[in-house]
């Protein structure tokens, strides 16, 4: 399928922000990276050959007794020693590259944890001796589909919102402006204070939590440019030959108001990971435990001892937002009009 001519200059301006088109790929091949993270970072070997059978414990649970008469038929632990020395007597063992799984235990460590960085721990441990590294690769994956989820969710909730709104104006404009306003006033974080005292909060009920905050981000984009276009002689035209106001709405508004909305979504998946961050900080975000930036923010800031670990969780979170507001600034140059004239 070819390409507008608007769409191809649309892509040429967003080539042409050099910053914005390599920071694109950067981020992408990092959380392509980091979407494998069980395959790149894990305690359970990716496949065991053992007396000419394949195993693939990094997908599912085998007993002891699968490698030995000599072992228990309890779940496989594969930090005993004497099951590796078992399977490699009559097998081999292929691992992930980095050894650990985001909560692994670190044994035999040179001094008391928090470690620094060695050979072993390319990124140190944390004060729980638990590889930093491994916590980084998982924590950037779920920051980022947080992130990215919170973010379509809202956006497509805002944008039918901001639609009804501009489109229908008059009273159905002045209640929901009047509601919004009362609910952007609501104390968001002392109603998540609240919920984490009845609940304990995990991915999905923040999600939700934060869902009936966040729609309101572009709402207000939406809205203007659907008062705007409301009463131009086209969409005058299509109501005259009876389409319906949803056919109206969405074939022939809305697509010039995503325009103005599509260059908005960058920053605001910004903001969503770092709401995820600053909640975990607080510890009114994910359970503890859970593989997290903010947590490992939080861990720097309690050893002070450990520079290592403020200075990844600096490194890390500074770097993904640096990354995702020169994509942002790319996709904003690409959708305006002085950039993309012919």
């Amino acid at each position: 399928m070819s390409l507008s001519p608007l769409a191809r200059r649309r892509l040429g301006a967003f080539r042409a922000h050099r910053r914005g088109f390599y920071s694109f790929w950067i981020f992408l091949a990092l959380f392509l990276f980091c979407l494998f993270a069980e395959f790149i970072a894990n305690d359970r070997p990716l496949i065991i050959r053992f007396d000419g059978h394949w195993y693939f414990p990094v997908l599912q649970d085998y007993s002891e007794d699968s490698f030995g008469k000599d072992f228990m038929p309890t779940e496989a632990d594969y930090a005993d020693p004497d099951l590796i020395s078992a399977i490699t007597r009559r097998g081999w063992i292929l691992w992930p590259l980095i050894p650990y799984h985001y909560d692994s235990i670190v044994h035999n460590l040179p001094q008391p944890a928090p470690a620094p960085p060695s050979l072993n721990n390319l990124l140190g441990t944390d004060d729980q001796a638990r590889d930093v590294l491994a916590r980084v690769i998982y924590g950037f994956r779920i920051s980022v589909l947080f992130g990215f989820t919170l973010t379509a969710i809202s956006s497509v909730i805002g944008i039918i919102a901001g639609a009804l709104q501009g489109f229908y104006g008059g009273i159905v404009d002045l209640l929901f402006q009047r509601f919004i306003e009362m609910w952007s006033g609501m104390p968001q974080l002392y109603l998540l204070i609240i919920l984490g005292s009845i609940i304990t909060p995990g991915f999905f009920v923040l999600l939700i939590f934060l869902l009936l905050f966040s729609w309101m981000t572009l709402t207000g984009v939406v809205r203007a440019e659907f008062l705007r276009g409301r009463n131009l002689d086209y969409v005058r035209a299509a109501r005259a030959l009876g389409l319906s106001d949803i056919a109206v709405m969405f074939r022939h508004i809305l697509p010039n108001a995503l325009v103005a909305t599509l260059t908005f979504l960058p920053f605001t998946l910004s903001g969503s990971v770092t709401i995820l961050a600053s909640l975990d900080f607080l510890g009114f975000g994910l359970p503890p435990g859970s593989p997290s930036l903010g947590e490992l923010v939080s861990e720097g800031k309690n050893n002070l001892q450990a520079p290592w670990l403020g200075i990844t969780a600096f490194v890390v979170l500074g770097g993904m937002l640096t990354l995702l507001i020169f994509i942002g600034e790319a996709v904003r140059d690409s959708f305006d009009p002085r950039k993309t004239m012919s």
